[in-house]
């Protein structure tokens, strides 16, 4: 059997690295990206079989332009993985804080160590496109006086010096991560207990309100909303919602009514509950 291609954003040593080694329980081939943009292209392509996205952290919330990618590219969610986050500050081998001129990092890494950060005052912070690609970077070309926020395992596959260790401002920091593919068909009806939809509402007073007693009627549980502008159609709002629930058939009852109540109404994906 041919190893499963999963495109990630980032490289080896990243989160999303490590994502991907733990949700395929079968050998996997990593197609790397440097961007969420290309991340898509990839899949779309075929140069990929599946792909791993990050959505939405504890600290700093979803990562909005993933929400439009999803949907704009016409991809379907067919499983998630949550992760428990742990930053790291890492240099050259001798390297120490005080040597330190620049911090480098993911901008979501950078935010989520803010607190630890304004301990270092000499530091200038520069955003990069990914933890590990920053750490990889600074063996290659040997950058002294620079440090990256990556996982532990880039330290040790790049042979860098951990400076400080868990510098995250919170500990319990954990990231949901979204696996897609192309097409929705992955898991049969039974063991499918969560879905996350896509709906536009029209300016009605009460119009969302209605759409989630709808929900609630059907015995779905609400666990995440997030509006969107509609780009072509200025103070339109379009809604991502993630729900749970124990049959299949409230799900089905569901959208057949919001199919009706909602513009544009999308199923982006049907899946497991990660969290139960």
């Amino acid at each position: 059997m041919k190893p499963l291609r999963v495109a990630i954003q980032g490289v080896l040593g990243s989160n999303h690295h490590k994502v991907a080694s733990e949700y395929f329980s079968r050998e996997i081939e990593l197609v790397e990206c440097l961007s969420f943009h290309g991340m898509v292209d990839t899949l779309m392509e075929g140069r990929a079989d599946k792909a791993v996205m990050a959505i939405e952290n504890s600290i700093a919330g979803s990562i909005i332009p993933n929400y439009a990618l999803v949907c704009e590219n016409g991809l379907h969610i067919i499983g998630e993985h949550y992760l428990n986050v742990h930053h790291n500050l890492m240099a050259l081998p001798g390297q120490q804080l005080s040597d330190l001129r620049e911090v480098r990092s993911h901008p979501m890494a950078l935010l989520q160590c803010r607190e630890y950060l304004k301990t270092l005052p000499q530091v200038k912070l520069v955003e990069d496109v990914d933890t590990a690609e920053t750490a990889r970077n600074i063996r290659q070309n040997g950058l002294e006086g620079i440090a990256a926020i990556a996982p532990e395992i880039a330290a040790e596959l790049y042979d860098l010096d951990i400076l400080a260790r868990e510098i995250q401002t919170i500990k319990n920091n954990a990231t949901r991560f979204i696996v897609l593919k192309t097409i929705n068909k992955e898991l049969p009806r039974a063991e499918i207990n969560k879905a996350s939809v896509r709906f536009l509402t029209d300016h009605k007073r009460g119009s969302l309100a209605t759409v989630l007693n709808v929900m609630s009627d059907c015995n779905l549980n609400l666990t995440k909303i997030q509006s969107l502008p509609v780009i072509e159609t200025p103070w339109k709002y379009s809604f991502f919602v993630d729900v749970t629930f124990e049959a299949y058939d409230s799900f089905e009852k569901a959208k057949a009514l919001l199919q009706i109540m909602t513009e544009d109404f999308r199923v982006l994906g049907e899946y497991k509950n990660a969290r139960q």
